[in-house]
């Protein structure tokens, strides 16, 4: 993927993003048996490179990007990042596309949040933790 894109302080999303890295492939990477892709964003204030590991939610080559966050009450880093650099990378499988990321809303978000629910079912408690509506970024 990236050259010189930085991993995550996490420890367990460090490690899955690793063993892409490693792989050369997502294949094989995922969480509760649901496959996962790897995107690339870009800092908001760093302008680093930085690699997120999400849920595969994919309809006809386009891809969704979901801020879950587990259900916490605030929106994960990367968030601000695709909102100030909406260039991104996605790998799936072994599979690299370049894209554009813009945040969803109305039906079109009502769409692929089924979509994303269907992939990863954890996605709807993670929506009754939080009051704040998860957003949902289509890659195109």
């Amino acid at each position: 993927m990236s050259e010189n894109a930085e991993l995550s302080p996490t420890d367990w999303v460090r490690e899955q993003t690793q063993r892409i890295l490693e792989q050369g492939t997502t294949d094989g990477v995922e969480v509760l048996d649901r496959p996962i892709v790897l995107f690339t964003t870009t800092g908001a204030q760093s302008g680093k490179k930085r690699y997120v590991p999400l849920m595969r939610v994919e309809e006809d080559g386009r891809y969704a990007m979901v801020a879950s966050k587990g259900g916490d009450p605030k929106h994960p880093s990367w968030y601000f990042n695709v909102k100030a650099n909406p260039s991104v990378t996605v790998q799936d499988g072994d599979k690299v596309l370049e894209g554009t990321a813009r945040e969803i809303d109305g039906d079109e978000r009502e769409h692929w949040w089924k979509l994303a629910v269907e992939a990863y079912p954890p996605y709807a408690e993670y929506q009754t933790k939080t009051s704040r509506q998860i957003p949902v970024f289509l890659v195109e």
